[in-house]
């Protein structure tokens, strides 16, 4: 039987911009993901938290501003916090989406550390804005405690953090477990915590690892046949937004890397997604990437939209 192991990381479009949102966009979520089960795909689901996690930092500082304590959670528990609170929400709506369809599937969430190397080079450019907008002075009074803050976009400062590449996923015996007894699994949220293993101990590290790479890397280990990136827009096109746009249905690693070399993608956007692609395809035969909107996913694993990467 051909395999039909899917990783498919869900973009912000599929959560929502805020809790509210995320009650809306989780039901929509959900009918996609129980269509694919409907055609036996076996599915593990990923997915960002740039809102959700950026809400509870929120909170923190203003804990933080009202209490005077600095006792408050650090980066890689506000992720974990996320990962429950978005998979749960995940976990319930695929759940009614199966009952009302009267299907017989179990859904998993696992809250999931991923080591980095704290040799990583990321570590020392932090490139990855997270946390509520400062005033110059407040980013300086950072600045003098070690943190570094960088100005955003014209809308005032961010602290930084890096976005290292993830290694190794603690939790991966129990996400195969779980799949081969036959549960819908949603892990890796959020990139996952971001952990350094100090002799067998997991310590957590102040960085974001970005959501596209760690499902690549999930992809890779369970040796799934397809990695789904579901994104803003349904193919992926060189001279984006230019007269000369071409859509790509169908992009091959040479020319990826090729496009790559010609700055096709843009750093803050495509370029991951491609990169992560481009890691998962070449890491085994008969493995594909798709890249493509939400709603057209099932398409997309029909051959019939998306922008299709294969070696």
């Amino acid at each position: 039987m051909a395999n039909k192991k899917v990783v498919i990381a869900l973009g912000g479009n599929a959560l929502g911009s805020n809790y509210k949102e995320q009650q809306t966009a989780v039901a929509n979520t959900a009918k996609v993901i129980v269509d694919l089960i409907e055609k036996d795909f076996d599915l593990v689901v990923t997915h960002g938290n740039g809102p959700q996690v950026g809400m509870i930092q929120k909170a923190m500082n203003e804990y933080q501003k009202q209490c005077g304590k600095d006792d408050v959670a650090p980066l890689p528990s506000c992720v974990a916090m996320s990962q429950g609170y978005i998979g749960i929400d995940l976990q319930n709506a695929i759940k009614y989406e199966l009952y009302t369809r009267k299907i017989d599937k179990k859904v998993s969430t696992i809250l999931s550390q991923v080591i980095v190397d704290s040799e990583d080079e990321a570590f020392l450019h932090p490139t990855k804005p997270i946390g509520s907008f400062m005033t110059k002075e407040e980013a300086e009074k950072k600045e003098k405690q070690g943190i570094t803050c960088m100005e955003d976009a014209g809308r005032g400062y961010r602290e930084v953090v890096a976005s290292p590449m993830p290694k190794l996923i603690r939790e991966l015996d129990t996400i195969q477990t779980l799949i081969h007894a036959g549960h819908v699994v949603i892990t890796c949220g959020g990139g996952g915590i971001p952990v350094i293993d100090k002799n067998g101990k997991l310590t957590g590290a102040n960085a974001v690892i970005d959501k596209d790479n760690v499902s690549s890397l999930l992809a890779q280990q369970l040796n799934a046949s397809s990695l789904v990136i579901l994104t803003a827009v349904e193919k992926v096109a060189i001279n984006y937004g230019k007269e000369n746009q071409t859509d790509l249905s169908k992009l091959s690693v040479e020319e990826a890397k090729e496009y790559i070399k010609q700055n096709q993608f843009a750093s803050g956007s495509m370029l991951p997604k491609i990169e992560a692609a481009i890691r998962f395809v070449e890491s085994g035969d008969n493995r594909q990437a798709l890249i493509t909107l939400l709603l057209k996913a099932q398409l997309g694993l029909e051959g019939k939209t998306g922008t299709v990467i294969y070696k």
